[in-house]
């Protein structure tokens, strides 16, 4: 039964993704149609809280607060950085402009922020707030629905701002959450973080 339930889930995302590629442009030009200036606001404080740095010190902070979840820190730093890696490689081979780039909307934001190489896919932001949520089902699972919507907030950010393009975001929180799957089931095996903190904490 749960076999077939991720695969049930696995066609609908491929579906989301084929039907998002399709309709990316139509889908952005919509979104920046309901443009006003307190959600600009309210996206701007968003975009601020999901800098990488912003949220590797809530989520370091999140997993000190709690003594017998530490041992989870040093997994969840792999991911975070993993997650950049893969991103910014990814953006590098693909090379697929942003939405204003293209000129099918403007953007609010600066766009001097916006180097040439940082390309539209995958979204990073998404990619980021995305790969916590299998670490934080597995320590917090209250605290990952609120994660889940503020991770979803943020990706929707990114095409309100005309950043990204909706496929940008469902591929980067895909592959984002993948990678924090895959890092939890290795350290679950492996134990690998926390042999390690222990190492170096608990001599």
């Amino acid at each position: 039964m749960k076999k077939k339930k991720v695969v049930i889930i696995c066609m609908l995302i491929a579906l989301a993704i084929f039907v998002s590629l399709y309709f990316d442009s139509e889908i952005v030009q919509g979104i920046s149609l309901i443009r006003n200036s307190f959600l600009n606001e309210f996206f701007m404080g968003l975009t601020f809280i999901s800098s990488s740095i912003i949220i590797f010190f809530f989520l370091t902070s999140l997993f000190l607060w709690k003594e017998h979840k530490r041992k989870w820190i040093l997994p969840l730093w792999f991911t975070l950085g993993l997650s950049v890696v893969v991103s910014f490689l990814l953006k590098v081979a693909v090379q697929r402009p942003r939405p204003f780039q293209l000129g099918i909307v403007s953007t609010v934001l600066e766009k001097s922020s916006h180097l040439i190489w940082n390309f539209s896919l995958p979204s990073f932001h998404a990619m980021l707030a995305f790969c916590a949520i299998p670490i934080l089902s597995k320590e917090f699972p209250k605290f990952k629905y609120v994660w889940i919507i503020l991770a979803s907030l943020i990706a929707f950010s990114r095409i309100y701002f005309g950043l990204h393009f909706l496929s940008d975001v469902i591929v980067g929180g895909l592959i984002g959450y993948l990678l924090g799957a895959v890092i939890v089931k290795t350290e679950k095996e492996n134990k690998f973080g926390e042999k390690i903190y222990k190492k170096i904490f608990r001599r």
